[in-house]
């Protein structure tokens, strides 16, 4: 007997990667999807991080980094892949 597809859930949460000034990343950190979209886009997710971090800085004693820019979780590797595809096109 086939299985059937599972239907898509309305996700409460995405995630997004996050570079900071001094070169490290953090991977799949989570916004509450609530806080996105509309006319602000992902905007709102570079506060929600930014006070995650500061709360994290608090706990563990240590400053909290400066982000550089923050990216949906997979988009930096999709990026990457695309313009290494075009760069092969070019060369071949």
């Amino acid at each position: 007997m086939a299985r059937k597809k599972s239907k898509p859930l309305d996700a409460a949460y995405v995630l997004f990667d996050v570079f900071y000034e001094d070169g490290s990343r953090s991977s799949n950190r989570r916004v509450p999807s609530e806080m996105l979209g509309g006319i602000d886009g992902d905007a709102p997710a570079l506060e929600v991080i930014t006070e995650q971090d500061r709360v994290i800085a608090e706990k563990s004693g240590k400053p909290a980094l400066v982000i550089e820019t923050i990216v949906r979780a997979g988009e930096a590797e999709r990026a990457a892949s695309r313009r290494a595809e075009k760069a092969s096109r070019r060369a071949g």
